[in-house]
């Protein structure tokens, strides 16, 4: 799973290069799947089973866009947000990670919502301890997302990843803490925090994958693959120094 985080985490680097005014989301699901394919991986999210097979290999969900945004001819805008979300299996192991770009300059509301976003998904990333409880996660990520003054999305969760993309134990990014399944070493988890500036409600769009903020409002997606290990919590799709040819 190590070396399908290392894939996730360089081509969401190469992608942030790519993300700039004019770029369209097509165009980044072609650098992605190109790019995933050359170091062996396989796209995960391209095929996957859902209302209908997910037609493309990344997910790109822009501004109100919460999750699961379908690339195609959209073209990205000043002041816009992107999240982007990125799955590979690579050697029967599956890795998931996410992240939102900010596109040029962005204004202060959404400056504070990526920041408060990543914020909480280390929150909970810390809480991914042997011995604790799955919704200390939960708390963590809710009490930093309200914190800086956002709500976070009840209706989605995270969940557990390894041979199958999405495994045991569902994540819910909200709860009261030390409840659920005992954390253990060994466990794989995709830990990500989808939080807004509004409501948390969500809407389905009429392609029936894109989830959008039912009042409009904006949405971030920060994610990553985690290990619980004894030493601590270990970030699979850590970011890494450009190694990227």
């Amino acid at each position: 799973m190590a070396r399908a985080g290392e894939i996730v985490a360089d081509t969401i680097a190469l992608l942030g290069e790519h993300v700039r005014t004019g770029t369209t989301t097509g165009e980044l699901d072609r650098v992605a799947d190109e790019y995933i394919r050359s170091r062996g991986g396989v796209p995960t999210f391209k095929g996957y089973q859902g209302p209908y097979p997910y037609p493309a290999s990344i997910c790109t969900s822009p501004n109100d866009v919460v999750v699961h945004g379908i690339p195609g001819p959209y073209a990205l805008r000043e002041g816009d947000i992107l999240s982007v979300d990125v799955g590979v299996t690579l050697d029967g192991f599956v890795a998931d990670s996410a992240f939102t770009f900010p596109v040029g300059e962005i204004d202060e509301e959404s400056e504070r919502l990526l920041e408060v976003g990543n914020a909480a998904l280390h929150a909970g990333i810390e809480q991914a301890q042997a011995g604790g409880k799955l919704t200390d996660i939960s708390h963590a990520v809710q009490r930093a997302t309200e914190q800086g003054g956002f709500t976070v999305v009840r209706s989605l969760v995270g969940h557990g990843v390894g041979r199958d993309m999405h495994e045991d134990p569902q994540i819910p990014n909200y709860g009261e803490p030390g409840r659920g399944p005992t954390l253990a070493t060994g466990m794989t988890l995709a830990i990500e925090p989808m939080i807004n500036v509004g409501t948390h409600d969500v809407v389905l769009g009429e392609d029936r994958w894109t989830i959008s903020t039912a009042d409009a409002s904006r949405s971030a997606h920060f994610e990553h693959t985690v290990a619980i290990t004894d030493e601590g919590p270990r970030i699979l799709t850590a970011a890494r120094a450009r190694q990227i040819a």
